[in-house]
């Protein structure tokens, strides 16, 4: 026996079946509207219109212009060296001052720098490796020491009235290192024995006189104690001098 199902009745909105003016066409897929511009075939709106409507500014950059009248350019930026806190007018001003053992200008030396002793430091280096000696750590090092003993010695001496700092004893002593840097360049040419011994004692008293009197001029209280000073200013420099004895 055959099993009926139910189909429900298919009803028409027109009450019969649809005529051909009923039927729903189909409807292209979505087109940009065609660009305006000829020239830019790929560009689906105007240029001119959308750059009209926005509403962000144009940016404005600084001019550059050299020589503009009122504008930044290169020429008025500060030179690199200076930007890194490296015055070379100064550095030639105190290696000057230092040349002349008698006529120390100890108020160049106010503002307290490293480029200057660190240019000596590593031009000592130079010339005891020209000499085939290895010493750029033993330079550094004892540069170290030589700053801390004498700050400990003048503020000891000073007591709380002292006022010589690290950073300062570090510039002194590196810029009085000068003497001692002409001395090892000579001493490639001089031969041993008792000449460069006197040669030695020579730059060695140089170096203490001039570093012994910024210390004095510059630090409070030092003129009570310039004897002291001149004693530990002596003994720092003789024994950088052994370096180039030996």
């Amino acid at each position: 026996m055959a099993k009926e199902f139910n189909v429900p009745p298919v009803v028409f909105p027109s009450g019969g079946n649809p005529g051909p003016q009923q039927r729903r066409l189909p409807t292209a897929p979505f087109q940009p509207p065609k660009s305006s511009n000829p020239g830019i075939p790929f560009m689906s709106f105007d240029v001119g219109s959308a750059a009209a409507s926005t509403s962000f500014s144009t940016p404005q950059f600084a001019s550059t212009t050299i020589g503009g009248g009122g504008s930044m350019g290169f020429e008025d930026e500060l030179p690199l060296l200076e930007e890194l806190g490296i015055n070379t007018k100064q550095t030639y001003q105190k290696t000057i001052s230092i040349m002349n053992p008698f006529r120390v200008k100890a108020d160049l030396h106010e503002d307290a720098d490293l480029s200057g002793p660190f240019i000596f430091l590593m031009t000592f280096g130079l010339f005891q490796l020209l000499a085939g000696k290895l010493h750029f750590g033993i330079i550094l090092g004892w540069v170290i020491m030589a700053s801390l003993f004498l700050y400990v010695v003048f503020n000891m001496l000073a007591g709380r009235n002292g006022n010589l700092d690290l950073y300062r004893c570090v510039s002194l002593i590196g810029y009085c290192m000068l003497p001692i840097v002409i001395l090892s360049a000579i001493s490639l040419f001089l031969p041993g024995g008792l000449v460069i011994k006197v040669v030695t004692g020579v730059f060695v008293l140089w170096s203490t006189r001039v570093c012994t009197r910024l210390v004095v001029e510059l630090a409070s209280c030092g003129d009570e104690h310039r004897g002291l000073i001149a004693y530990a200013c002596f003994l720092i420099y003789m024994l950088f001098s052994l370096l180039v004895i030996f």
